[in-house]
């Protein structure tokens, strides 16, 4: 008899945990830009759901080249864990291999629309979501790493902060790379487009206290010396931010780890 109350007590336990747990839902949400529906999976904690939901904080994570929606949760599977243990909502779209640009040779490639205000909107519509640049930050790894940074600082008005790891904070040294001559044109005769569409020279648009700004990349990474530029250019406009590179490569147990210090970043932030 112990031992079938201890099992059923156990049952029950695990009942309320999972009653508790954060809701990942895979949606298509359509892009009237592009016209066409686009895969999106949301991570919702248990706090901005049913009767008692209260208004949560929201990460947009975009992945790298080559990746999908699902790319985030493939690197960190207990990521409805943390969106339970911080009240935060995540939100993981299908970039495509798009830099997350409007690209301006490519009319079906409109990612910065659809990311910074169709996404946006759906998501703040839909969602219990804290609907201000106050509880929206934006981040992502590589290509989304730069196309983080790029969003943010061009639509600092819906992003209060803005984050990278391992990104591609200066595409210019790498014309031949990651399909980006699909989106801007080739290197050789676009020069001024690809001068206009790269983070780094982004920087002179905000000033100090714009955006909460967290940087992060390995020091085995092809991207460091690019992220060390970015850095040192925003200390040269004096805007503060943090940057950090640490040991490791240019793979998914480097963001693995990273992204928890994003995360913590991001959570000040929310809390100020």
């Amino acid at each position: 008899m112990k031992k079938k109350k201890l099992l059923l007590i156990a049952l029950l336990l695990i009942g309320v945990a999972s009653s508790f747990a954060a809701k990942v839902d895979t949606l298509l949400i359509k892009s009237p830009s592009m016209n066409k529906d686009v895969k999106v999976i949301v991570v919702t904690p248990d706090a901005a759901l049913g009767k008692k939901a209260v208004a949560c904080p929201t990460i947009y994570l975009l992945h790298g080249y080559g990746g999908n929606a699902k790319t985030w949760i493939g690197i960190k599977p207990n990521l409805p864990q943390i969106a339970d243990e911080k009240g935060i909502i995540f939100v993981c779209p299908d970039g495509k291999n798009s830099w997350y640009w409007d690209s301006p040779v490519n009319p079906s490639f409109r990612y910065e629309t659809f990311i910074s205000s169709e996404l946006v909107k759906y998501i703040d519509k839909h969602y219990k979501t804290i609907a201000d640049r106050k509880g929206r930050a934006i981040t992502g790894l590589s290509m989304g790493g730069h196309g983080a940074m790029w969003n943010a600082i061009r639509h600092k008005d819906t992003f209060g902060a803005g984050g990278s790891t391992s990104g591609g904070m200066d595409i210019r040294p790498f014309p031949k790379n990651w399909d980006m001559a699909k989106q801007l044109g080739e290197y050789e005769s676009n020069k001024e487009v690809w001068d206009n569409h790269t983070v780094i020279n982004l920087i002179d648009k905000i000033e100090n206290g714009d955006l909460a700004i967290i940087v992060d990349c390995g020091e085995g990474d092809f991207f460091l010396n690019v992220n060390k530029d970015l850095h040192n250019r925003l200390l040269e406009r004096k805007i503060d931010h943090d940057f950090i590179t640490r040991p490791g490569a240019h793979n998914g147990q480097y963001w693995n780890n990273s992204i928890d210090y994003q995360i913590l970043f991001f959570d000040k932030f929310f809390k100020k």
